[in-house]
């Protein structure tokens, strides 16, 4: 059974992930903070700290790369900003220098679809077809910047040092998904990366022999912004729940 390390897990994604893993796989989250609704081990670390990786990292099969951070604005503050370029930028090499040194053949990096919003408005592509990754990137915003620089070490690493890195671009993921919320949110309608399709398209990710690729994260919803063609035949990916099944 393969060991999967999930860093960054105690949050809403690495929640549904763990929780969605565990009956195929082993899981170890690493966090700040303990979440204790998951019952695997827990190892409590501060991911942007490269001895802290080096050290508490255990032995793995795949390391999955979810650390994130709140921003709301296109341009942020200097402490935002420093904040920003540690969690999204120096702790992605942190993390795959780290897969290196233990001998990990695969990091998942969670990307965003941040990374080409710039093409998108509330759902919706501006460019007449779906978004694909050969779309040139274009942020709104540094968060979106940062997340594909990060994508872009991941290939270095990937060329240079000989690991597996998938760059998953995860469209809406909300805590609780219900017709009400589904309804209430045009762009959701859209952009949801129903539960079920995002334990699917990681278990892909984890399963893939490719070296590298960049996916967009979303189910077949009826009128969905980003293109999936690549994960489906590359990875396989098939959705299994999209929004016309919620509501």
């Amino acid at each position: 059974m393969k060991k999967i390390v999930i860093i960054g897990g105690a949050g809403t994604v690495g929640t549904i992930l763990t929780k969605g893993l565990l009956k195929d796989y082993e899981v170890t989250v690493l966090d700040h903070k303990k979440n204790e609704t998951l019952d695997v081990p827990f190892i409590k670390v501060d991911a942007t700290s490269l001895d802290d990786l080096l050290l508490l990292v255990p032995e793995a099969d795949v390391l999955i790369n979810l650390l994130n951070t709140d921003t709301s604005h296109a341009i942020e503050d200097v402490q935002t900003f420093e904040q920003m370029t540690t969690t999204f930028f120096k702790a992605t090499y942190y993390i795959l220098h780290t897969a290196r040194k233990k001998n990990i053949p695969k990091v998942i990096f969670a990307s965003t679809n941040h990374v080409t919003d710039a093409y998108e408005e509330e759902g919706r592509s501006l460019l007449g077809r779906e978004i694909t990754i050969e779309d040139k990137p274009s942020s709104r915003g540094l968060y979106g910047v940062l997340k594909y620089a990060s994508e872009q070490i991941g290939q270095l690493f990937s060329i240079e040092e000989n690991i597996s890195v998938i760059n998953i671009r995860i469209g809406s993921v909300p805590k609780g998904v219900t017709k009400q919320t589904i309804e209430e949110n045009d762009r959701l309608k859209k952009t949801l990366l129903s539960h079920t399709d995002l334990i699917r398209l990681f278990t892909a990710a984890v399963e893939t022999d490719r070296s590298f690729g960049t996916y967009y994260g979303v189910s077949d919803n009826p009128g969905k912004p980003w293109d999936m063609a690549n994960a489906k035949s590359e990875l396989g990916f098939e959705s299994h729940e999209d929004t016309t099944d919620i509501l």
